[in-house]
């Protein structure tokens, strides 16, 4: 009779294997909503894998650098660990290096002029003629 061996588990989403497909790793580790937006960037050429344009099934390995562009920032990031599943953030933060610049920092915009406030009611006469004035009408 065979005596199983003990053997420690690996950690949720982790897998043995020496590649996953980059649109997957993306998902897994929360830098797409949806695996399917990850391979929608892919396809639109959102992410590069060493500096070369990446297809959703293309492989990435461990020591490989992705970049994801999100809008108006690019993530760079490092690859440590694989994984095939979606994990949660604290996991899913192990398994990469962060080497992306800081977001540029938010700027408040100012309020258009001529808009009310909410509730406020409709404009008299006057306040109407002073907006005009502000718009050049």
């Amino acid at each position: 009779m065979a005596v199983p061996e003990n053997r420690p588990r690996p950690e949720p989403g982790h897998t043995e294997q020496s590649t996953v497909r980059v649109d997957s790793w993306i998902w897994s580790v929360r830098l797409a909503k949806t695996r399917s937006q990850a391979a929608t960037a892919c396809r639109g050429g959102h992410v590069r894998i060493n500096d070369e344009r990446a297809k959703p099934a293309q492989h990435v390995r461990v020591g490989d650098e992705v970049r994801v562009r999100q809008g108006e920032r690019e993530r760079i990031v490092v690859v440590k660990r694989l994984l095939s599943k979606r994990v949660g953030a604290p996991v899913a933060v192990e398994c990469y290096l962060d080497n992306s610049p800081p977001p540029p920092p938010r700027v408040e915009a100012p309020a258009p002029a001529g808009l009310r406030d909410r509730g406020t009611g409709r404009p008299t006469k006057r306040e109407r003629r002073q907006v005009d004035r502000l718009r050049g009408l």
